[in-house]
């Protein structure tokens, strides 16, 4: 399977969020949500049809909240995100927003009968940055390592980068946006996002009227 798709697995299992009165812990958000997400699925022929419009209600609602694009963005963008103006920042989230939305799409159909095994979490009181490790395993039996690399904001742990196999969401993408940036700057990094984005959409609509 393609690295790209096993970012959109890794998101795929964690689209469900609890909502909880008090913040809960990283390692046991992770845990709560891949058990509802499996249980959506499970029970929603429509989704496992692959009905767009409830796969991106399902998107918004219990994926993006879990969040910190502007984070990723930041980071994914690297040493150039101070050269972008407050509203070039604003665009490249967006855009890069909707990119992770399309990677998730296009993996949700995927799911067949994987399953998510984690590892222990020490947490301490005063953390404020962690990693929750766990692992996808196949049908094949083979694992492959994910790690959740999470924040604590005043709105509760946010994911702000994901590791599939030691391969980091936030570096691969950093590579790729240094050549366009360094090619035509920010603007053409936007340019270059938006096309991609707004090219799927076009694509989904053209395949509704089919």
């Amino acid at each position: 399977m393609h690295m790209q798709r096993f970012f959109g697995l890794a998101l795929f299992f964690l689209s469900a969020a609890a909502i909880a009165a008090e913040p809960i812990a990283p390692d046991a958000l992770i845990k709560t949500t891949a058990t509802e997400v499996l249980e959506i699925i499970k029970n929603d022929k429509d989704i496992q049809a692959g009905d767009k419009k409830k796969i991106k209600n399902l998107i918004e609602t219990k994926v993006l909240p879990q969040f910190d694009f502007t984070r990723m963005t930041r980071l994914a963008v690297g040493r150039f995100w101070k050269d972008a103006t407050p509203e070039q920042q604003k665009e490249l989230t967006n855009e890069f927003r909707s990119l992770l939305v399309r990677t998730y799409s296009a993996s949700l159909t995927q799911y067949k009968d994987q399953t998510i095994e984690y590892k222990p979490l020490k947490l301490e009181p005063s953390d404020t940055d962690v990693v929750v490790k766990a692992s996808i395993r196949q049908s094949n039996g083979r694992a492959i390592p994910i790690d959740y690399t999470l924040a604590k904001t005043s709105s509760g742990w946010k994911i702000y980068d994901i590791a599939v196999d030691g391969v980091s969401l936030v570096v691969n993408y950093r590579s790729t946006f240094a050549q366009e940036i360094q090619q035509g700057g920010i603007a053409q990094l936007i340019t270059t996002l938006k096309t991609k984005n707004n090219g799927a959409n076009s694509a989904l609509a053209e395949s509704k009227k089919g």
